[in-house]
């Protein structure tokens, strides 16, 4: 599995909001596509992660 580049290598299938915690991502501030699809907030808690998918996490930050 890849996430913004990175090889994550997976034994089994893996939840992927127990994912983005790991890796302490914030869900109220990130925007998730999976496989060329971006998830709806809701779908985050139903995704399971496979060996063969491909992430891109983007994070919303603020400044001015």
């Amino acid at each position: 599995m890849k996430c913004n580049g990175v090889a994550y290598p997976l034994a089994s299938p893996l939840p992927l909001l127990q994912f983005l915690q790991e890796q302490g991502y914030d869900r109220s501030v990130i925007v998730v596509e999976k496989n060329g699809r971006i998830l709806k907030d809701q779908e985050l808690e139903e995704e399971v992660l496979l060996a063969q998918d491909v992430l891109e996490v983007v994070s919303f930050v603020g400044g001015g």
